[in-house]
């Protein structure tokens, strides 16, 4: 087979069902970030189908439906990819479902279940609510018994992290919404700020926590404050959750995708693709994302 002359040892050749839009994408485009380097590239995340094997790979047919994310060079239409990349998607998932929740998924379940581990009657708050990680972090706070609070930049975004089951949405850009939380909290404080709203929102989220509450913080693409340990307000707990840590494993990769995979067979978790482009329009795909006018998961299909 003429398309396993580029494949390595260990590598699967995959045509591209879907490439997942993100965030980080954007601020590799514009700041670079270790192991990317110009000319690059971009895309972390996927879907799609197995069509050649290299040497040495075991588990995987020609044929089969895999997904993966944090794998530099996504947006192509033919990928090689470390087959212990690779996860074979569920009968029963369909293909784009599998795009859309890898990377936020996989950041969402690992902070709902590792960074801060949300149980019953606690409260969650959750920035850009009814974006692509904000929509799946509500449903799996939902689904372990909290009270989420969402953030959103626009009035109508509001209905989206309602029917993603957020008790309460709050339209705000930018910070200053602490009191607000305490408020909805009764004085309290939340549990839990998931925070991906970058340096605008970071005083904010620590100062609508309660005593001993987690900020988990996550954009560093949108900015890093700088910081001084007593800065921090009612003895917080501020945590980074850093991408390579969320499957540092295979084991830990199959373990966390099968959970949510097992969310989505069960119907407890239900991710929303809001806009499909052509491959070839990335750049409008990257300019609607900044814009912050979308709502769920964007895609890339090749063909369209």
């Amino acid at each position: 087979m003429p398309e396993r002359s580029c494949l390595g040892p260990g590598e699967a050749l995959v045509r591209l069902g879907a490439a997942g839009v993100n965030y980080m994408d954007t601020g590799i485009r514009q700041q670079g970030a270790t192991g990317w380097a110009a000319p690059l590239v971009l895309g972390a995340e996927g879907e799609g189908r197995v069509i050649a094997l290299g040497e040495g790979v075991d588990g995987l047919t020609i044929g089969d439906r895999v997904a993966w994310y944090d794998h530099p060079g996504s947006y192509a239409e033919l990928i090689a990819i470390p087959a212990d990349s690779l996860v074979k998607i569920p009968e029963g998932i369909a293909d784009e479902t599998a795009a859309a929740v890898m990377l936020q998924g996989i950041t969402a379940h690992h902070m709902i279940t590792e960074t801060y581990r949300v149980k019953p009657g606690d409260t969650a708050v959750v920035h850009a609510a009814a974006g692509g990680v904000g929509l799946l972090l509500t449903q799996m706070a939902k689904a372990r018994g909290a009270t989420v609070i969402g953030l959103v930049s626009r009035d109508e975004k509001v209905a989206t992290a309602r029917d993603a089951g957020a008790d309460h949405v709050l339209v705000w850009s930018g910070g200053g919404f602490e009191d607000r939380i305490r408020e909805l909290t009764g004085g309290e404080g939340a549990h839990v700020v998931y925070d991906g709203g970058g340096t605008p929102t970071f005083r904010s989220s620590q100062l609508a926590l309660r005593s001993h509450g987690v900020h988990a913080y996550y954009g560093p693409m949108m900015g890093v404050p700088s910081i001084r340990p007593n800065d921090l307000p009612r003895s917080i707990f501020l945590s980074y959750p850093v991408l390579h840590d969320h499957v540092p494993t295979r084991e830990a990769l199959v373990r966390r995708t099968g959970e949510i995979f097992d969310m989505i067979l069960a119907k407890k978790l239900t991710p929303l693709v809001g806009r499909r482009y052509p491959l070839k329009e990335a750049a409008r795909a990257h300019k609607d994302i900044e814009s912050r006018t979308t709502v769920g998961k964007l895609l890339l299909t090749p063909g369209r």
